[in-house]
This record gives structure tokens, sequence and C-alpha cells, in this order.
């Protein structure tokens, strides 16, 4: 909108009132912007056909949609379908990309815009800008990085992409690889680990994500936020993974014989994990 590009429909997911952590309504946007919308689910997109074709348009963008959409969708985009990705493609392709790079102890990651093909992030790069990851920042945090990053990858393509013109990098795929969904179960901490390990899994899944947690003294705690090498207590265990309380302070002693502390955790939710 900001760049005078006319839009002719937008396709988008019903709203979820929990979803307000992450996003405003898109459809409330459309309304005060009096911009046509759609909110179909999966099975409603082959429905769509007819009118896309309709439309005939120039571009067909996505931006965190949830679903794949097929290929006789994205070839009625006359010049081309563009998607962007939470990540610095070719890495990191497939689902949850900015959570598994922290996992990953990665120190960058960035937004990439690219061309869709019918196998998922795989089509050339438009665009694309990186961004730090720093020790401590958990995924909220770096996927605010990531969604300015892509709001800045579309402020420099969009001149080029209204001229007709789009610009194409290779996207390298044995460069990179896919990762899957997350699920709640994966955040379990196993204190075997390295203490970097433990720490980069509780960045990556912190709240308002489900959360990394650990059982102790009969109940599941999520905890939310860890330092790395803090100053240990002389009376620690570090032969002993798993929860210390020392001196009023909470620490995790991991496999290496390293620990991290425990700066906030709270009892998980009933049924949550």
């Amino acid at each position: 909108m900001d760049a005078g590009i006319q839009i002719e429909l937008v396709v988008t997911h019903a709203d979820d009132p929990q979803e307000n952590i992450w996003f405003g309504s898109v459809a409330s946007l459309c309304e005060e912007r009096s911009i046509p919308y759609v909110q179909p689910d999966a099975s409603g997109l082959p429905g769509l056909l007819p009118q896309l074709k309709q439309i005939a348009p120039d571009y067909i963008f996505s931006f965190y949609y949830r679903h794949m959409i097929a290929s006789d969708i994205l070839v009625t985009a006359r010049i081309a379908a563009l998607n962007m990705h939470g990540s610095l493609l070719p890495k990191y392709r497939g689902r949850a990309p900015v959570n598994w790079a922290i996992l990953h102890g990665e120190t960058e990651t960035g937004a990439t815009l690219h061309i869709m093909e019918a196998k998922p992030d795989a089509g050339d790069i438009v665009g694309q800008i990186a961004v730090p990851i720093d020790p401590d920042e958990d995924a909220t945090a770096v996927f605010s990085k990531v969604s300015n990053a892509a709001v800045e990858v579309m402020r420099i393509a969009l001149p080029e992409l209204a001229q007709g013109r789009v610009p194409r990098t290779p996207n390298l795929l044995t460069k990179g690889s896919y990762f899957g969904g997350r699920k709640p179960e994966d955040g379990r901490i196993h204190w075997n680990q390295t203490a970097k390990q433990v720490h980069d899994l509780i960045r990556a899944v912190a709240p308002p994500y489900p959360g990394a947690f650990t059982d102790w003294q009969g109940k599941r705690m999520v905890i939310a936020k860890s330092k790395l090498n803090p100053v240990l207590p002389a009376s620690l265990d570090l032969g002993r993974p798993g929860i210390q309380v020392v001196d009023n302070r909470v620490f995790g002693i991991c496999g290496n014989h390293q620990a991290i502390e425990i700066m906030a955790w709270q009892p998980a939710i009933a049924n949550a994990n």
C-alpha cells in the first residue's frame, strides 16, 4: 500500500484472538482500506482459481501463509508468484525457520523474498537481508528483527517489480536443509546436552512459544529465560545433571559439567504439553 501498488485481493486466515501477540487482524485492515479479501481454509483454496484467473494478477505475494499453494494458483500470476521466508535461504527452508536458527546456535538469520515453485522455499532469490542473532536473544526478539528485515526487502524490491523486472539469484539448495514444524514436546530439556545447547533451546522456544521444560519436584516447569556462563556458587555439584537450587538461585547442570542459571521459570499450564 505504501508503494502505491494496486491490491486486487487478499487471501488470509480467519482471525484468532489468541494470535494478537503476533499479528494484527489482516481482515480488519482490508475493511479499513476497502480491499477485497477472503478467508478460506486449505480445502477452499482450489475454489479461488476462477477468481484469480479473472483478476490475472501481475504478482502473487505470500507472507507467512500457512497452507501450500498449488501450482495452478501460482501460474495465474502473469509475472511471478513470490514468497517471503524468515531465513537466509537456502538455509532453514521449511517450517519455524527462526526457531531452528536459534536452536542451532546461528549468529545471524534474515528475510528472503523468493520465487514460489511447487517445492517449498526452492525458487530463485529476489531479495535478501541479514540480521544478527545476539547470544541471549529469544525467538520473539529475533522474529521482530526478521519482520523488519522483510519490510526492508520489500521496500527495495518493489520499484523493480513494479517495472516488471524480477531480479533473480540462484537458490543453491545443496547449501541448506529443510526443517519441519516443532511440537511442544520438542521443548523437553535433556540435561545431558551441553550448557549452550540447553541455553539455545530455551531461547528458541521461550514463551509465547510453548517453552522449554523440565520436571522438578513433581512439577513440570517451563523455563522462560536462562543465563549462560553465570558466576557459580562453590557448593554447586557440576557432576550431577539437572536442577539444583543454591542460595535461592536456580541452576541447570548440563552434560559438559557446565551450568546455566535459570532466570525465569513457572509451572506449566495443565495439559499444555
